[in-house]
């Protein structure tokens, strides 16, 4: 009996232990469990973070991008608008040039290169359709008081553009009183009534002042703005305040009325056989 009595305790003290253990166990391999499932948590936490921070980046980005543009368009609208707000195109270096420049007056032919601009300058004027090259070989002879200047042959285009801006001008005119911009000679194909009533066409020289601070005056008497004004033979023409005075003839000028008349009719011929 004690021997049994024996054996009954001590498998009663070895079930709690055997119990204990298994819930230690137990423990454990939760305590795994939860740890692996709060570290998967966190990835999966993580993961998204970087995911939000990624696309919170992009959109940034895309705002800057898209408000740089809107500052872009801005300034360029407000420097269209305003020309003071244009940054300056090399104006000292363009002052030192024309002081280094040597006065000089002979034909550039800078208005027929581009008709509304020329090395970066946009020229007032623009042709008409009906300029035409004369036939005729018109010169301008110019006069400074007494003194006699070297002649200016015009016959070669359909316009001259007078001026004191010397990189666009065709015939440069210096005096501080003159427009960069003056004046243009212009040849124009106009009609006429023949003398026994039948209507045809010939080259004629017009001057039309554009706009200048002190005009353009046509034998003493100033000329309106932008309005042409037909030349005769021996007009003459000033400009501004300038004392020089540019005579208009031709290459028959010296010669007999009757001569003249004749190479008139001639003129009136092939300008009727190009319309």
């Amino acid at each position: 009996q004690e021997r049994a009595e024996h054996g009954r305790r001590g498998n009663e003290e070895r079930k709690p232990r055997h119990s204990s253990e298994q819930e230690q166990r137990r423990d454990r391999s939760g305590d795994r469990d939860r740890h692996r499932d709060h570290s998967e948590r966190r990835k999966n936490l993580g993961a998204r973070g970087h995911e939000r921070d990624a696309q919170t980046l992009q959109e940034q980005q895309a705002e800057r991008e898209l408000y740089n543009e809107r500052r872009r368009e801005h300034r360029q609208g407000s420097a269209e608008h305003n020309p003071e707000l244009r940054p300056p195109e090399g104006k000292p270096k363009e002052k030192a040039a024309a002081n280094k420049e040597k006065p000089s007056f002979e034909l550039s032919g800078a208005l027929l290169e581009d008709t509304n601009t020329f090395r970066g300058v946009v020229i007032k004027y623009s042709e008409p359709p009906e300029a035409r090259v004369p036939k005729t070989r018109w010169r301008l002879y110019p006069f400074k008081n007494d003194e006699f200047l070297p002649v200016m042959y015009i016959h070669r285009q359909s316009a001259y553009l007078l001026g004191r801006h010397r990189r666009i001008a065709d015939i440069p005119i210096d005096h501080p009183s003159c427009s960069k911009q003056h004046a243009v000679f212009q040849y124009r194909l106009v009609e006429y009534t023949r003398a026994d009533g039948t209507v045809g066409r010939r080259v004629r020289p017009y001057i039309i002042d554009l706009g200048s601070g002190n005009g353009t005056f046509l034998n003493n008497q100033r000329i309106e703005p932008q309005r042409y004004y037909e030349l005769k033979e021996k007009d003459v023409l000033k400009f501004g305040f300038s004392s020089r005075e540019y005579v208009l003839l031709h290459e028959s000028s010296d010669k007999s009325e009757a001569n003249a008349k004749d190479d008139d009719e001639d003129e009136e011929k092939e300008e009727e056989s190009d319309s």
